[in-house]
């Protein structure tokens, strides 16, 4: 129970996930496809939460995979599903803003 509130709500590491953008990680954004068509960050594929585990095919044999929405609370829950359908190397980007962020220090 400690681990699932832990992913739910820790904030991710900074410098980890600047690491991980610099060797061009498997980006998807986790928000609606209306959101999302709104604009979102370069590179960047449109998984919708309510999809994320029908779509665990998508995620396969990818090397880092960054998960992101509008706040980093659908990409806390989108990563749990996917590190319980067994992907691993799944980091919670937290919102589009510190993603866009982190991708211009790069």
């Amino acid at each position: 129970m400690f681990n699932l509130l832990k992913n739910l709500f820790s904030a991710p590491d900074q410098s980890e996930l600047l690491e991980i953008m610099k060797n061009k990680p498997f980006l998807v954004d986790v928000r609606s496809r209306e959101e999302f068509q709104g604009g979102s960050v370069q590179g960047a594929v449109n998984i919708p939460l309510s999809s994320v585990s029908r779509e665990l095919k998508n995620f396969a044999g990818k090397t880092n995979i960054v998960v992101f929405c509008r706040s980093g609370n659908r990409s806390s829950q989108a990563k749990m599903i996917l590190d319980q359908g067994g992907i691993s190397n799944v980091y919670n980007g937290g919102s589009l803003q510190n993603v866009q962020n982190l991708l211009k220090q790069n």
